[in-house]
């Protein structure tokens, strides 16, 4: 609360006009992302009474000095808890500009412009703020607040620093050069059917994680082995996420998704790995 506090009381106090409007912009921002969180968390606590407690929507209503239609509303317009599973928002959404020959400037695939609308439109849906943002070529970037990475750690180090802590699994070259995901204990190596020359589908997998960022942040990671597994990955979280987050909620976790591909249309997604929260 104290920081709320510090924040308005800077805003109050900046003396330049467009610095007190952009900082007056993102306090709004964050206000209302946390509103909309407030409104989660209230109809959870709701369920929770009636389910965990017995009471009846009728005490519970008396309880809280509301009617029963309001406790009607209230569950029917807010936020699915589901919500949770990406933070509190605004949530920046993190794709990767990469250098290409005979280009004057750096791009972002096609894929990775797929997968990252099919996010924004989830995360919308969900009643987020959502800020696109481009890892630069280098991949030098930190994320500074709520943020789904769609990118690999070859082109990002935030990611590949996050990966290194998962307990479960791997992502990187193999002695051959070729990128899979493997498990540490050797068990298992996910790789990409798109690398296999008597293949002639469009196969792909990826890795997906929350994992946690030095200082104790937290980067949700969606990476394919190529970029369409990227977009076959976020079609299983848009399908399966009230699921996913009644198994892992809001811990660190990782798991591995498969996915089949009619251009950048997906015809099948699925868990190759289930999800394991991390300890």
């Amino acid at each position: 609360m104290s920081q709320h506090v510090d924040a308005f009381d800077q805003v109050r106090r900046e003396p330049d006009p467009l610095r007190q409007a952009k900082l007056a912009g993102e306090l709004i921002a964050q206000y209302q992302q946390r509103s909309v969180e407030l409104a989660r968390l209230r109809k959870e606590a709701i369920n929770r009474a009636a389910n965990e407690r017995g009471l009846s929507y009728s005490n519970i209503a008396a309880e809280l000095g509301l009617t029963r239609g309001r406790i009607t509303q209230i569950r029917q317009t807010a936020p699915p808890a589901e919500r949770a599973f990406f933070g509190v928002g605004p949530v920046r959404v993190a794709v990767p500009l990469r250098d290409v020959p005979g280009r004057a400037l750096p791009v972002i695939s096609s894929e990775d412009t797929r997968a990252a609308e099919m996010l924004t439109r989830l995360l919308a849906d969900l009643a987020f703020q959502v800020e696109q943002f481009r890892i630069p070529p280098d991949g030098d970037w930190q994320p500074h607040s709520d943020a789904v990475a769609i990118c690999g750690p070859k082109s990002s180090h935030v990611t590949a620093e996050a990966i290194a802590v998962d307990p479960y699994l791997t992502f990187g070259p193999d002695e051959g050069g070729k990128w899979t995901i493997r498990e540490r204990d050797g068990s298992r190596t996910y790789e990409s059917p798109m690398d296999d020359a008597a293949n002639s589908g469009w196969s792909d997998v990826a890795y997906v994680g929350r994992l946690t960022l030095p200082g104790g942040r937290t980067l949700l990671v969606i990476a394919g082995v190529h970029a369409l597994g990227s977009v076959g990955a976020v079609d299983y979280l848009v399908r399966h996420l009230a699921d996913l987050y009644g198994q892992v909620g809001t811990r660190p976790f990782s798991m591995v998704v498969s996915s089949d591909h009619d251009g950048e249309t997906v015809t099948r997604s699925e868990l190759l790995c289930p999800p394991r929260v991390h300890n």
